[in-house]
């Protein structure tokens, strides 16, 4: 058995997750996943809402059929899911589609229509938070797209750090990069992103609760707007 396919107890992750936390924290993207691949091989994925595919890209560079996890909570945009077919097409990633438990019909006759209108956390645990950490059940370690520069909430991002919550190693290897660093990425390398990027909105989930952002707005301001809600569970 390789280093890393070990099975690795729960105080053994927590552990590497807070040291390579600090000894990777201004270590270079590529240098992160490549970390990342070493120590957990199959058990590691990227996931991906399908905003743009910098992190999969990274990835794949690293270790070509990488895993790129997305969650399709069946209210995503057409240009998110156009954004998924291209990428599974084009790149070198095998990407896996999670589906929820309900389907959107399904829901609404249980819960009644609209419920991210009512009450959108129950709406994000079911269509994103559970049908995420039953789909990351076989991995000991994932990767986000995370940016500290994306909302106050996420200033404190680590590169990698601990998912208490899911009792596995999370790792976020551009944390540290701004936007233009992502821009510049994407221009280099030809990158593919979601085509409403170029329509005014700077974060894109589920169609219901996401507008465009006003000048000056953070990046996340588009999403549940008018709410004291910013992030959907998934990262806290």
């Amino acid at each position: 058995m390789t280093t890393a396919q070990t099975e690795r107890t729960e105080d053994e992750l927590r552990e590497l997750a807070e040291r390579a936390g600090r000894e990777l924290e201004d270590a270079p993207a590529l240098e992160v996943l490549r970390w990342a691949v070493d120590t957990f091989g199959d058990r590691f994925c990227v996931t991906s809402s399908m905003e743009d595919a910098v992190v999969a890209h990274l990835a794949a560079r690293v270790r070509p059929g990488v895993d790129v996890v997305f969650l399709d909570t069946g209210y995503h945009f057409p240009e998110t899911i156009g954004t998924r077919d291209a990428v599974d097409a084009v790149m070198d990633v095998n990407v896996v589609t999670l589906t929820p438990e309900l389907t959107v019909a399904e829901q609404d006759a249980e819960h009644g229509p609209r419920l991210h209108d009512r009450d959108p956390d129950l709406c994000c645990a079911l269509r994103k938070v559970r049908p995420l950490e039953a789909g990351l059940t076989g991995y000991q370690a994932w990767a986000t797209g995370l940016r500290r520069d994306e909302s106050p909430t996420r200033a404190n991002t680590p590169v990698v750090g601990w998912d208490a919550r899911r009792r596995k190693v999370k790792v976020s290897p551009i944390a540290r990069w701004t936007q233009d660093d992502v821009d510049a990425y994407v221009a280099e390398h030809g990158v593919l992103t979601n085509p409403l990027l170029m329509d005014g909105y700077a974060s894109v989930g589920c169609a219901p609760c996401t507008r465009r952002v006003l000048e000056g707005e953070d990046a996340r301001a588009g999403r549940w707007a008018g709410r004291g809600k910013t992030e959907c569970g998934l990262h806290g």
